[in-house]
Parts: C-alpha cells; structure tokens; sequence
C-alpha cells in the first residue's frame, strides 16, 4: 500500500506532462486556424468602423422675400410633403395683381373703343371707294358725250358753246376723279388696327400670371416627406429670396458613407450587399446596398484637386493604405435611429455575394 501511494505522483505527473505534449501544439493549431479563419473572413468581408449616417438635404428659402406672418415649421419636427411650412405677407403682390388686372381692363376697354373706330374707319375707306367708282362713271359718261358732240361742230349740227360746256364737264369729271382717288387713298392709309393693342394685351395677361405665381409662392410646402432641423427664426423673420432659413433632411433615402481602405474597394461593387450597425443600437442590424464607390478624395500630400471629400489618414508618419468614401443605400432605416453624422459600422459581402443586384 505504501509502494502504489508512493508511485501515484509520479505516473501522476507523467501523465500530466503527456497531456502538455499534445494539448499544448494541438492549442496552437486551433488558435492559428482561428486566426487565418478572421483574417480569411475580414479579408472576404471587409469591415469599417469609420463611417456615418447620411441623407440628402436642402436649404428652405423662398422664391419671393417678404415678412413671414405664419411659421409652421416646428425644429426637428416630421412633416409631409405638401405641408405648409411658412407663410410670407402676401398683400403686396396681392396688389400687384390687382393692379396688373385693372391694367388689362383699361387695355380691353381700349381695344374696344379703337375697335370700333377702326370699323369706322374702314366704313370711310369703302365710301371713299365707292365714290371713285362713281366719279370714274362721270368721268367716262362726259368723255363720251365730248366725243359725240365734236365731230357735229364742223357741219354746225351744234354750237360752239356746247362742244365747249362739253369739254368744261368733262374736265370736271376728270378733277373729281382725281379728287375721288386722292381721297380714297387717305381713307385706306388712315384705317390703323388694333394688333399693337392686342400684343400689349397678350404681354400684360404674361405679366398677371407671373404675378399670380410670386403669389402662390407666398405660401411655402415641404417639396417631400422629410425632417426640419437647424430651424432658428421666427414669426416676424423677413425672407430674402433665395436665401435658406432652414435644412430639410430628405427622409425618404438614408445612405450610410463608409470609408474603406483602398485595398478592399477592388471586392466592392454597386448592388453589392452590406450589412450596416449603428452605434446608438449595435444590436440592430440593418441591410444596405452598395450604391456607389468613391473616384476621389482629397490627398493629404497637397494638390490642385477641389471639391473632393477630405478623409484623412490615421497614422501620417507610416505609409497607410488611403480609404475612400463607399456610399451604402439603407433598405429599412429606422425613423427612430437615422440621424445625419450618425457613427455606423458597415461589412460589406463580396461582389459574388450581392443580393440587390
């Protein structure tokens, strides 16, 4: 009994040092299957903690300045499209209005009575024709008459003072021919018209209906369903055309931009699939699609190139791989958690694997 209590330690630690001989490569086998297992993953499924939340916005201004009398638009409230936002004072181009149309009544009632002297112009003109026609007769009748008379003056048929009363009524005739015509023409030329009237009128009804566009305009809508935010002024605030007083955030498309190192955009492709986290829930997981990749950015190093996204890099006195901008298209956003800079987490599936194609 004393013998097998002492050997028990030993074959105790024999056995002990078997285990190591073979756990211990067998630990190391599994850690470095494990570890080319993540590096074959992340490098099959790239990953980036560097990104945020984005939406398309615009600055709400409007297109006529005047006083805002009445301001819907609450800051970070939901509206629809269609919803009033502002209102402008409207009576000064409800004015204009108003005066563009007594215009336009003042130009119809000028037309009208220019009208109708024209037609009595034209009255005048036709008279005048019609005494040219009457005048040409006369003219023809005494000239007829002068010739049948002349020739019975050499036989004394008839006298010499009637071949020469003849020949006095047929100048006469000929006088008030020339006269006839001399008149018709000034009646013809003096028949003006109303078609500077009516362009007049065609430009002023143009001028009305831009005035009653500035109207409408007076009134200012949510162009879409979105959110109101940096919203700073007021009832009483005077809008200048043009000018934003607000952000409307489109809320209609969310997009996350992710910035990927240049090493893996060559596995990226639009329609690819991605899945997207966000760091205010990181437990839910919302799907994306690749909707574009980046062609620029601006370099750290300098150059001539504006307008491009800046996205530094992390570590400047070690040659880093440059990341570039990787826009993902949210399918389900939650209203509840998309925020514009929002921080996001974003692995994207390789291009085999795209689901939105």
């Amino acid at each position: 009994m004393t013998h097998q209590a002492t050997a028990s330690p030993a074959a105790d630690h024999l056995r002990r040092a078997g285990w190591r001989r073979f756990a211990l490569p067998l630990v190391a086998l599994l850690a470095l299957a494990a570890l080319a297992y993540a590096v074959s993953y992340v490098d099959s499924y790239p990953r980036t903690d560097d990104a945020f939340v984005q939406a398309d916005t615009i600055g709400v201004a409007s297109q006529v300045a005047g006083r805002i009398v009445s301001l819907k638009a609450r800051d970070n409230a939901v509206v629809a499209r269609g919803d009033i936002l502002f209102v402008i004072d409207r009576r000064p181009y409800q004015l204009d209005v108003e005066r563009l149309r007594a215009q336009l009544a003042t130009l119809e009632a000028q037309i009208g009575l220019t009208q109708r002297q024209v037609d009595a112009q034209r009255y005048a003109a036709d008279a005048a024709g019609s005494n040219v026609a009457r005048a040409r007769q006369t003219a023809a009748q005494r000239q007829s008459s002068l010739q049948r008379l002349e020739p019975l003056l050499a036989d004394e048929f008839v006298t010499r003072e009637q071949v020469e009363l003849a020949r006095t009524a047929r100048g006469t005739a000929d006088a008030e021919l020339q006269s006839a015509l001399l008149e018709r023409k000034r009646a013809a030329s003096a028949v003006s018209g109303v078609d500077a009237l009516v362009a007049q009128k065609r430009e002023l009804a143009a001028a009305i209906a831009h005035a009653d566009y500035l109207l409408e305009q007076t009134v200012v809508r949510a162009p879409f369903d979105g959110r109101v935010v940096d919203l700073g002024i007021s009832e009483g605030e005077f809008a200048v055309s043009g000018k934003p007083l607000f952000t409307l955030i489109d809320t209609r498309a969310w997009y996350v931009v992710a910035n990927f190192r240049e090493t893996e955009l060559k596995k990226m492709r639009p329609g690819g699939a991605a899945s997207v986290y966000l760091m205010t829930d990181p437990d839910q997981r919302f799907d994306g699609t690749v909707d574009s990749v980046g062609w620029g950015v601006l370099p750290d190093e300098g150059g001539s190139a504006q307008g491009l996204p800046k996205v530094p890099r992390s570590i400047n006195w070690v040659h880093v791989a440059q990341r570039f901008p990787v826009r993902i298209r949210v399918h389900n956003p939650s209203a509840a958690l998309f925020r514009i800079g929002a921080s996001a987490v974003v692995t994207v599936a390789p291009d085999h694997a795209g689901e939105h194609r």
